[in-house]
């Protein structure tokens, strides 16, 4: 019995034994595990942080990257819209994808309201369509259409416009630029109206000289015929005597083959003609009257109190003549006298016009002279017929005349220009509407700049042309 409780309790041990051996390895093992766990969460942590830093950095660059593009788009944005060219973008289909700062002020409408909208709509009134849009993206070629003009006279406006295609992975369409060229094109009319003048300056002082000579003897014979035939002269008596011939016979001859009616005839013919070169004179000499200070109303009243004789008037014929001139107008500096030559050569066109093609109301010719920004300003408006657009255009050049032949030279106006541009660093333009009347408006410098500078016209009253 002893033997056998030994035995158990030698088992007992031995198990016990066994057991705290294997808790040992155990721990052993727990304790490796544990280390070799925190090692890999170490190394965890570790790429985790870089990781993180990673994308730290890289979050960082793209707000870097998001602020310098934004920066970027502000930028040229803000050169866009400084620009004064209307930029427009357009998708294939006509969709509104730009709209710069031009744009809204050509339009009236600002960007959040053209975006996204159907170009036709927001802007009708574009010169182009939607085809030549779609045509130019297709081909890519751009297009371009210069001077375009939109209204008539003196208000109307040039544009150049041309069309770009945008070809891009992320972007097709066009962009379409729009550019005022008004003042351009009034510059470019202003120094071909000037090369006009200088050519037909050069051409006029030759003609002159080649025509001046057998005009004179002309005009000389006619003149001398006219007196050795004129029953006043004594000496004509004595000469016929001698010859066995009455003079007074010899006269009624004349007066009866129309001889003497012939003569005038030539004489009129002749000095019309010189008058003719007098006026081409004008473009190939510098001015031949003196400037000095003058006062503007008091040569329009005076040139109105001329106008009956120079122009002929007949008294049933004759339209009511309207002065509108502003009170104690300032001096002008120029000639007075060339100055009532263009006032003289302008009424004779508005009379000639009233002739030729009567209007369906009274004829009125409105003479108004007011100061505006530091100019004189000298309007003479009719209600006549008016003149279509081609007529304008050409209304200055020499030789130029809707008149039958024989009926006018074309000089008249060219002339004026030359006057008033030339001889008084003025300007002169032409503001007419088929049906509703014609109105010229001269501007003169002031003898003195300083002492008016109006911004309006207080003389508003008469039809506009």
């Amino acid at each position: 019995m002893i033997l056998v409780l030994l035995f158990l309790q030698t088992l007992l041990i031995l198990g016990l034994q066994r057991s705290r051996l294997n808790n040992k390895r155990a721990k052993r093992a727990l304790s490796k595990n544990q280390t070799e766990l925190e090692a890999r969460i170490a190394e965890r942590t570790d790429r985790l942080n870089l990781a993180n830093q990673q994308l730290q950095d890289e979050v960082a660059h793209h707000q870097a990257t998001e602020i310098l593009l934004r920066e970027t788009q502000d930028y040229l944005n803000s050169i866009i819209n400084a620009m004064p060219s209307v930029l427009i973008g357009v998708t294939p289909e006509g969709k509104v994808t730009h709209w710069n700062t031009a744009a809204e002020l050509s339009t009236g409408l600002p960007p959040n309201q053209a975006l996204g909208k159907t170009l036709v709509d927001i802007y009708p009134n574009l010169p182009i369509s939607m085809d030549t849009i779609a045509r130019t993206i297709q081909t890519g070629v751009p297009y371009l259409n210069e001077s375009l003009q939109e209204g008539k006279g003196s208000s109307a406006r040039y544009t150049d416009l041309s069309i770009y295609p945008l070809i891009a992975v992320q972007a097709v369409g066009a962009v379409i630029r729009m550019d005022d060229i008004t003042m351009r094109v009034r510059i470019e009319n202003m120094m071909i109206q000037n090369e006009k003048m200088m050519s037909l300056g050069e051409l006029a002082a030759g003609m002159a000289h080649e025509i001046n000579n057998p005009l004179s003897a002309v005009l000389h014979g006619v003149q001398n015929i006219q007196r050795r035939t004129s029953l006043d002269l004594e000496q004509n008596h004595h000469v016929a005597e001698e010859l066995g011939v009455k003079l007074d016979v010899l006269h009624r001859y004349l007066e009866e083959r129309r001889v003497l009616s012939f003569l005038d005839d030539i004489r009129e013919a002749g000095e019309r003609s010189m008058h003719i070169v007098s006026n081409m004179l004008e473009f190939s000499r510098g001015s031949s009257h003196p400037h000095d200070q003058f006062d503007l109303a008091r040569v329009i009243r005076h040139t109105l109190e001329l106008s009956d004789n120079a122009l002929n008037l007949q008294e049933e014929k004759r339209p009511e003549l309207i002065t509108e001139l502003e009170d104690a107008l300032p001096p002008v500096m120029g000639s007075a006298a060339e100055i009532q030559q263009v006032i003289l050569n302008l009424l004779r066109n508005a009379m000639q016009a009233f002739y030729a093609d009567p209007p369906n109301r009274p004829p009125v010719i409105w003479l108004r002279a007011f100061v505006d920004r530091g100019s004189a300003v000298l309007q003479i408006e009719d209600n006549g017929p008016g003149m279509p657009e081609e007529v304008r255009r050409h209304i200055f050049e020499p030789f130029f005349t809707t008149k039958d032949v024989g009926q006018g030279t074309g000089l008249g106006l060219s002339v004026s220009y030359f006057i008033v541009t030339e001889h008084h660093s003025g300007t002169i333009e032409v503001d007419s509407l088929l049906g509703e009347g014609t109105c010229f408006t001269i501007r003169l410098p002031l003898a003195d700049h300083t002492e008016h500078h109006r911004t309006s016209n207080p003389l508003s009253s008469g039809p506009t042309s």
